[in-house]
């Protein structure tokens, strides 16, 4: 049975690999799990796309959670969003979510991101959010300075 919001599926993205000129762009299909009962995504759902968009970032840098927090015993945590909807994405619909840095401290990333309808970054922006992640010591639970070697993979210049 075809819905008549169910789209056919071309790839949307360009830039799966993290460059510094342009945020990271993880393509993303909503489903019937996605949606309230009028097909329309449920709000928290977004928060979810978002997270999977920065997660994916990660590991396109060579970067993954469980190993950071088993060898070197850091974590990310989320300490504040702040997300706007503009417009609602319905089942079937194929978007596009990025990841960006904006700005960054010794122990946090504040994440600017985006959820379109797929197609060129000119299509139509459903969601916004600004994203902020705090590094912590995996056991005590308080903030701790990124290493060295994520600063480098993430390419983000150094903070005293």
């Amino acid at each position: 049975m075809t819905s008549p919001n169910t789209r056919s599926y071309e790839s949307p993205v360009s830039n799966l690999e993290p460059r510094p000129d342009s945020p990271f762009v993880w393509p993303v299909r909503v489903y019937w799990e996605d949606t309230d009962a009028g097909g329309i995504v449920y709000y928290a759902n977004y928060l979810k796309f978002m997270e999977r968009a920065r997660t994916e970032w990660l590991r396109a840098l060579g970067i993954e959670q469980g190993p950071l927090q088993a060898q070197q015993g850091l974590i990310f945590v989320i300490v504040d969003t702040q997300v706007q909807f503009k417009k609602p994405a319905r089942y079937g619909d194929a978007l596009t979510v990025t990841a960006e840095i904006k700005e960054h401290t010794r122990a946090t990333l504040s994440f600017t991101q985006e959820i379109r309808r797929a197609g060129d970054q000119s299509a139509e922006v459903l969601v916004t959010g600004d994203i902020r992640v705090v590094c912590l010591d995996a056991t005590l639970h308080k903030p701790r300075g990124l290493p060295k070697m994520l600063v480098e993979k993430m390419n983000l210049s150094p903070r005293p």
